[in-house]
């Protein structure tokens, strides 16, 4: 399965650029305060231990990285990399404010060359990110090649419901109601309308389940959270 971001890649960064300061809001709006709860539900079913060298990609603002930070405790290490300056700046406000900043390091860079080498971390996660990349399997097999042989990669998605009922609302909200939102709340229409064009694009569930095995990555299973809205997918690094 190829999957390619049509739109410019220093396009989309001066979309994340622009919406940065009002990306937590607007989350929040989105999914009606579900997001939290999709990534409380993941990092259940992770297997984060005390110690481990954690990256997560595309870390907008931060949320995931302090989740892992937590996770990770004392001993533990969180990088949290992303494309967008402006993403990067609302992060750290986050980050130096948290019990557990000395854990983490915030680094701006680009997710289909990651400037780590081979079998760097125990973890790599990328959440609502992989949609956003220019080639998402190039992003899985970056995401592979850092990870350690045993450790697990993890990308948190917006994904599309199968029952034609709720896919037929979902198409509404995402299609109508996210934008006009994104103009009445943050004032960015065309941001956000690109971004319910490039959730309405990504690949189904079982398609993306296949990209992970493609990357190379074993034991991959997922879950989808609110009727298929969004889908958590995991995969090992094999020894």
């Amino acid at each position: 399965m190829t999957l390619t971001n049509r739109t410019p890649e220093p396009a989309v960064q001066n979309i994340f650029d622009k919406i940065a300061p009002q990306y937590d809001q607007m989350n929040s709006v989105i999914s009606l305060g579900t997001h939290r709860i999709w990534r409380k539900r993941v990092m259940s079913m992770m297997a984060v231990k005390p110690g481990d060298f954690a990256l997560d990609l595309c870390c907008g603002t931060g949320d995931w990285t302090l989740a892992l930070a937590q996770a990770v405790g004392p001993a533990g290490r969180v990088v949290g990399l992303d494309f967008s300056p402006e993403m990067i700046r609302e992060a750290d406000r986050k980050v130096r404010t948290a019990k557990y900043a000395d854990r983490i390091t915030l680094r701006e860079g680009d997710a289909m060359q990651l400037p780590y080498p081979d079998n760097s971390f125990n973890v790599v996660t990328i959440g609502f990110g992989l949609r956003n990349v220019p080639d998402a399997n190039q992003v899985l097999r970056e995401m592979t090649r850092v990870v350690r042989p045993g450790g697990q990669v993890v990308c948190l998605e917006t994904s599309q419901p199968t029952n034609p009922v709720i896919h037929a609302g979902w198409q509404v909200y995402f299609g109508h109601v996210v934008p006009l939102m994104g103009s009445l709340v943050a004032h960015h229409y065309q941001a956000y309308n690109y971004l319910q064009r490039s959730t309405h694009s990504f690949v189904s569930v079982t398609q993306l389940a296949d990209m992970f095995r493609t990357a190379g990555l074993t034991q991959v299973s997922y879950r989808t959270f609110n009727l298929g809205a969004a889908a958590v997918h995991l995969g090992i690094k094999p020894y």
